[in-house]
């Protein structure tokens, strides 16, 4: 018996629960991992407006912001196993379990938001079928802005990178921190202010929003485009209580997806400019990284491609050679 399918026996009866009970009017409670100002975080509240709207009231999904329902890490499972009907986490934390679901961390493969977009195209049946073996429907995804490194110094190569203490949020962002001779530390973006300030962390990749979030000019200086990769967040559904709704429910559900989904990307792509004016209003250093630290990256990047299509096996490869045929 695998791990995937005692979870679902495990919570069956939870799950199937939830979705008898959307047959009448139903109260959805949707952990989200972000700050209740980040984007994504307020296209929750949009899309759950959407849901209410078009449903004319029959799901009424209440977004709890910022970790405050289930942290960061917890959302995926409580949403597997029935605890929280819906929730919305960044999709390549899941791939130490699924391999496939780090497809939007290949570094520079899709660097700009139309290329991410085609990567995601190529992706979506594999990713969808993946999902669907975790007991999970994906209703929509949005990519955050293009990822850089803060640093509280000056950086030109992993000349200047060794020992510092570096804040991953999954897989990739562990193998890059080991590569250039960090030490990777797992740290929710919700906890990432006060690990700065207590120095658990020194330094981490992310964008612009994050850095902005947490206000991140208080404790670090320099902060260097890189635009590795725009790694997506995804609203998912648990699939016995997607199962459990009318034809015409889920139609009214995915609509308000669909276009939440769509409003979130753009919403995404106008602001990636404008965090990198706070950042540098608020007094660090914004700047692209120098030719040597970008070299050294491209490098890593193409061995962390390889080992990722070792392990997402025909499926990863698919999704790569349809993205490279168009």
């Amino acid at each position: 018996m695998t791990a995937n399918t005692s979870i679902k026996m495990a919570f069956t009866a939870s799950a199937l629960a939830l979705a008898a009970s959307t047959a009448s009017a139903e109260s959805w409670d949707m952990p989200m991992a972000y700050a209740a100002t980040n984007f994504h975080s307020e296209m929750g509240v949009v899309f759950a407006d959407k849901v209410r709207d078009y449903t004319g009231g029959d799901i009424d999904i209440t977004v709890h912001a910022g970790g405050s329902l289930f942290k960061g890490g917890e959302i995926k499972r409580a949403v597997q196993t029935g605890q929280a009907p819906i929730g919305e986490r960044f999709m390549s934390a899941h791939a130490n379990e699924a391999p496939l679901l780090g497809w939007d961390n290949l570094p520079f493969v899709a660097t700009t938001y139309a290329e991410n977009e085609k990567l995601w195209h190529a992706a979506k049946d594999k990713v969808n079928g993946q999902l669907s073996d975790l007991n999970l429907v994906a209703l929509y995804t949005c990519p955050w802005p293009g990822q850089g490194f803060y640093f509280n110094k000056e950086v030109t190569s992993s000349g200047d990178t060794q020992g510092i203490k570096f804040r991953s949020y999954n897989t990739a962002t562990a193998t890059f921190a080991e590569k250039l001779g960090m030490i990777p530390v797992q740290v929710e973006a919700a906890e990432l202010s006060q690990a700065l300030a207590t120095g658990v962390a020194e330094a981490f990749i992310s964008s612009g929003s994050t850095g902005y979030d947490r206000k991140v000019w208080e404790h670090l200086s320099h902060y260097y485009k890189v635009n590795a990769w725009l790694p997506r967040n995804y609203v998912m559904v648990n699939k016995q209580v997607w199962e459990g709704l009318s034809a015409e429910t889920q139609g009214q559900v995915q609509k308000a997806a669909d276009e939440t989904g769509a409003a979130c990307s753009a919403k995404s792509e106008e602001l990636a400019n404008w965090y990198f004016e706070q950042l540098s209003g608020n007094g660090m250093k914004v700047t692209d990284a120098g030719p040597a630290f970008i070299a050294e990256l491209q490098e890593i990047g193409t061995k962390m491609t390889a080992d990722w299509l070792e392990a997402a096996g025909d499926d990863g490869k698919a999704i790569l050679d349809a993205y490279n045929a168009n």
